[in-house]
């Protein structure tokens, strides 16, 4: 019986510095292509939760330990990743400490999220914009399909 074809599966935190004033989020420019700025994170293995590989994934490219405490959303648009169709689970993560680049990260930067980079690489702009919004009302994004 042949496999299904399904979208492959990661998980990103957005990784707020609780112990810096604005609690500003890091960022990593990433080492592979596609090219850019991003929220940490990656794919789930194959018997890991999705929860664990964000806290996994945030510890490789950054070396921070993340608390998560809310999930911001699952975006799914089967082109928000020019390798394929991969779907994310967004969380938001808290983490104090100073993040370094490791793993798949070239470099890491810390940034107030009104002040984000222009380079952001997937659909991040947009994951983004909504956790802007949830961090101005402490609410959610309704659910969408774009």
């Amino acid at each position: 019986m042949p496999k299904p074809v399904t979208p492959l599966l990661a998980a990103d935190a957005i990784i707020e510095l609780v112990d810096r004033p604005g609690r500003p989020i890091v960022l990593i420019e990433r080492r592979n292509p596609p090219p850019g700025w991003a929220i940490p994170g990656g794919f789930v293995d194959v018997g890991e939760c999705v929860e664990r590989a964000a806290v996994r994934e945030a510890r490789e490219e950054t070396g921070l330990i993340v608390t998560l405490r809310a999930l911001l959303g699952v975006y799914s648009d089967p082109g928000r990743d020019p390798r394929g169709h991969t779907v994310s689970a967004v969380y938001v993560a808290e983490a104090i400490g100073e993040p370094r680049a490791l793993d798949d990260a070239r470099a890491v930067l810390v940034f107030l999220p009104e002040a984000i980079p222009a380079r952001l690489a997937f659909d991040h702009a947009a994951v983004l914009a909504d956790y802007r919004a949830y961090r101005a009302t402490g609410s959610v994004p309704p659910l969408r399909c774009d």
